[in-house]
């Protein structure tokens, strides 16, 4: 904050911290503060609102946990969050090493800009084309019987399709910090390991995971916390036993119209999300700091 002070003078330094707790206060503060309370109040008509029977209570929170489908849902939205961060930390993982520390400006340049284009379009378009892609008739199916691995055409949809959807959905939010991470390496320590005679998967477990831990977690940690939210990927590639979390608070606020069990649902997600993310950055010994670089 001084360093603000000091470079933009007190007023215009003023203006700008006004302007943040401006917009945490009205942007994160606010809507998660109305969120709680709705969570603990109960779902009444408004004749009722404010009187006797609107009381603060964890009824909605219980429910949760007293239906047997919803909890279920709600730990394989999870589980399926945690997969779906670890999967693409597999897949990008080998690709960030490979441009951080091998590649060349040219291929660097050619390989983000090929990743980066797709992403240019709508959420909601590209997990059409995925849509599209997984059809039963569609591409993926052709391709397959052109070539002999399947007998009749599959059924993608699911919780496959949904977790290759987020998969790709989410890839630069792993990629980037990794690559950032990892580029700041010297090549001289990788040398050094492999002249003491260390083996390819001892290099990158001893020398360069430890070095990009911080970029790593930072990539989990946005992935996990977008899947866990994601409602585009389940409700177009998802299929009725295939429902993610989100979809039951989308449910209950506006098809079933209680906005307070619905808000109980998304604080329940929004509580177990953050004690994940954090029990994870303790795990990796990364504190938040290094996650905001």
């Amino acid at each position: 904050m001084a360093e603000l002070y000091r470079r933009f003078g007190g007023g215009l330094a003023t203006i700008f911290l006004a302007l943040v707790l401006l917009w945490i206060a009205g942007m994160v503060l606010a809507p998660n503060v109305m969120m709680i309370d709705y969570a603990l109040r109960p779902n009444l008509p408004p004749a009722q609102i404010g009187g006797p029977n609107d009381v603060y209570s964890l009824d909605n929170v219980l429910y949760l946990a007293n239906e047997a489908v919803h909890r279920s849902i709600f730990f394989k939205t999870i589980w399926a969050s945690a997969f779906v961060a670890f999967a693409t930390f597999v897949v990008c993982y080998p690709l960030a090493y490979w441009l951080a520390q091998h590649a060349t400006p040219g291929q660097t340049a050619v390989a983000l800009i090929a990743l980066t284009i797709p992403f240019w379009v709508n959420e909601v378009l590209r997990t059409l084309a995925w849509y599209i892609l997984l059809a039963f008739r569609g591409p993926l199916n052709a391709l397959l019987l052109s070539i002999g691995l399947i007998d009749e055409p599959v059924r993608w949809y699911g919780n496959g399709g949904v977790l290759a959807g987020m998969i790709y959905a989410y890839i630069l939010f792993m990629l980037f910090p990794i690559y950032n991470a990892v580029e700041s390496l010297e090549k001289a320590q990788i040398e050094a390991a492999r002249d003491l005679g260390a083996s390819t998967w001892r290099i990158h477990w001893r020398v360069v995971m430890p070095h990009a831990k911080a970029g790593i977690a930072t990539g989990c940690v946005f992935t996990f916390m977008l899947a866990a939210g994601s409602y585009v990927a389940p409700a177009l590639l998802g299929a009725p036993g295939s429902r993610w979390f989100t979809q039951i608070i989308y449910n209950w606020f506006f098809e079933g119209g209680d906005w307070n069990r619905g808000a109980a649902y998304a604080l329940v997600l929004l509580v177990l999300c953050l004690a994940v993310v954090l029990v994870t950055l303790k795990l990796a010994r990364v504190n938040l700091t290094d996650v905001a670089k």
